[in-house]
């Protein structure tokens, strides 16, 4: 989480010399609903950081927060990401990873919708799914990969390292960030 608003502030004031894409994983609310930084600081990501991003990927609850509405499945989850990106945000990708049938993510890219499914996979170790998704995605982009195809092989990631978590602990344990993405068929 950025913590104070005053970090974010500082990250904000530091994004506007950035010349290459900002990913931005607000880590507002856990995947349990505990909030992870203060309203001050939600204000501030929102109208400071949020803005500067070029890509923006809040979970469910987050995404409940920032559209100030319910998202339970993936028509809400659509509708969510056009409230967002109303509030002058380039693109949004809300992660449906905790929807019980499939994990459906839905990113709005460009005016249009892209749904990205990978199947359920039933696993304690899931911590660190959302921000190793967004680096991921951020890595693809470094690449060169265009923001679609980014989250794409940022997708099949994120799904290996779930499926090939090492399973450590007695609690939520990490996924295996040495995953390797298989080359699309």
């Amino acid at each position: 989480a950025l913590g104070s608003s005053e970090v974010i502030r500082a990250i904000a004031e530091r994004a506007g010399s950035f010349s290459f894409p900002l990913v931005v994983d607000p880590v507002m609310i856990s995947k349990h609903g505990a909030p992870l930084i203060s309203p001050g600081a939600q204000s501030a990501l929102e109208e400071l950081l949020l803005p500067r991003a070029s890509l923006v990927t809040p979970n469910l609850r987050e995404a409940s927060a920032l559209a100030g509405m319910p998202v339970t499945d993936v028509d809400s989850m659509e509708e969510a990401a056009r409230r967002i990106a109303r509030r002058g945000i380039r693109a949004v990708l809300v992660k449906g990873g905790h929807l019980r049938d499939a994990a459906v993510d839905v990113l709005l890219c460009q005016g249009s919708i892209r749904r990205y499914t990978a199947p359920h996979i039933e696993t304690r170790h899931t911590h660190g799914t959302g921000c190793t998704y967004s680096a991921a995605i951020t890595a693809q982009l470094a690449k060169g990969r265009d923001l679609p195809d980014a989250v794409e092989a940022a997708k099949r990631f994120i799904t290996r390292a779930i499926e090939g978590s090492p399973g450590l602990g007695k609690g939520f344990g990490p996924v295996n960030h040495h995953a390797r993405i298989e080359p699309k068929s």
